[in-house]
């Protein structure tokens, strides 16, 4: 069924296709990076030029591994499985062919990429309310009992966007972590296990169910970290759990969910309302009107990092700023000066993502370094500081209040 006029801001489909084709983007348009293949002219060609791409760079991970060249060939397989999820994730419609074929191909390559690396990785099934959603493990090489950290992804990604197979941030800091498709993403989105306003979080409990029953898991320091949508997640996931021991979200979405479905580019709202299985707009907004974080902050036990961009369109400053202050427990908020949602290279934090900068945080936490009393604001200039460990937020900042 096509659901095409659905929503009342479809008809700025013009829009977003001229914007995909000039800026190389449909969300997110404040960053100076074109992202869609070249060629394309508006959304409806992202799937098939994606895809196009996805198969050539495949094609050549084959034959890389073929020749034994395992190297450059789990490279190319991580490439290609990138290709296969952007392709796929732009098609908002339940049994798709070319979604269903893009989405197989993201497993294959991504599949290649896990048996290539250099460090255990597997899929899991885990069970959750009477269905099975899956995660994705990467696990010490030595096996050993260790900390773990639950990647919770952004609405527009999947459990093998992160962590990074070639440069792994919890590996590389003696954690274990896992990753996984939740309610609407990924693999559960072709399963049509859908997000809800408050299921999310119970799947991330079933995740916890299951990690705390793995010897190489230590039960009494697992953490999450969250990005996008996942910033909103993390912490109800916090809230209800507390065996979770250390939260953190990033490029963010703490405001109530009108900002991003009303005020952002409408493929958030088309993409969400497929993730829940609406076609009905308005029965969608009673539901998104429920997603809120308020009277969130004050459940949340474990210490609890948030970062934001000081102008994110998806999550207005001073929304993140009442939800910090609403949290009681250890707690830090980072503010990135003239920065947006996304959260890759910042040039504040040396070039570097946001992400390694939170798992040393998240280690900290749960290695019980993060103080009872602790309560910090960091403002992470672009062009001075010391990146997350600069000064706090000047208490005359203008949109402090």
């Amino acid at each position: 069924m096509s659901l095409k006029h659905v929503r009342r801001r479809d008809n700025q489909q013009w829009i977003l296709d001229y914007i995909a084709k000039t800026a190389g983007m449909v969300q997110n348009f404040e960053d100076d990076k074109f992202e869609l293949p070249k060629g394309v002219k508006n959304y409806k060609m992202i799937s098939k030029l994606q895809g196009e791409d996805a198969q050539h760079k495949e094609e050549i991970a084959r034959a890389a591994e073929e020749a034994g060249m395992r190297e450059t060939a789990l490279e190319l397989y991580v490439q290609a499985s990138e290709s296969y999820r952007k392709g796929q994730h732009v098609i908002f419609q339940d049994d798709h062919p070319q979604k269903i074929k893009l989405h197989a191909g993201l497993i294959r390559c991504y599949d290649r990429a896990m048996a290539l690396a250099d460090y255990p990785v597997e899929r899991v099934e885990v069970p959750f309310e009477s269905q099975e959603i899956q995660i994705i493990l990467h696990l010490l090489p030595e096996g050993r009992n260790a900390p773990c950290i639950i990647y919770i992804p952004g609405m527009d990604q999947t459990k093998e966007f992160y962590p990074y197979i070639l440069q792994n941030d919890m590996i590389r800091r003696g954690m274990h972590a896992c990753a996984i498709d939740g309610p609407g993403q990924g693999i559960s989105n072709m399963r049509k296990i859908r997000v809800t306003e408050n299921n999310y979080e119970r799947a991330v409990s079933a995740v916890v169910d299951y990690l705390v029953t793995r010897r190489e898991i230590d039960p009494d320091k697992i953490g999450v970290f969250g990005i996008s949508m996942g910033s909103y997640w993390a912490p109800l996931a916090a809230a209800i759990d507390e065996r979770i021991k250390a939260c953190a979200g990033g490029s963010a979405t703490f405001s109530d969910k009108h900002v991003i479905f009303g005020e952002a580019s409408p493929r958030f709202k088309q993409i969400f309302m497929y993730m829940a299985g609406y076609t009905d707009e308005d029965a969608f907004d009673e539901m998104a009107s429920k997603m809120t974080l308020k009277g969130c902050g004050e459940k949340i036990s474990c210490p609890t990092l948030l970062a934001t961009g000081e102008f994110d369109p998806l999550s207005h400053l001073e929304d993140a700023f009442r939800f910090f202050e609403e949290i009681t427990a250890p707690k830090e908020l980072w503010v990135l000066e003239n920065e947006f949602h996304r959260v890759w290279g910042m040039q504040g934090l040396g070039n570097l993502d946001m992400n390694p900068w939170a798992v040393d945080w998240l280690k900290n936490a749960l290695n019980g370094e993060i103080p009872d009393d602790h309560d910090k604001t960091v403002y992470i200039r672009q062009k001075s500081g010391r990146g997350a460990l600069s000064g706090p937020i000047p208490d005359d900042h203008p949109r402090r209040w």
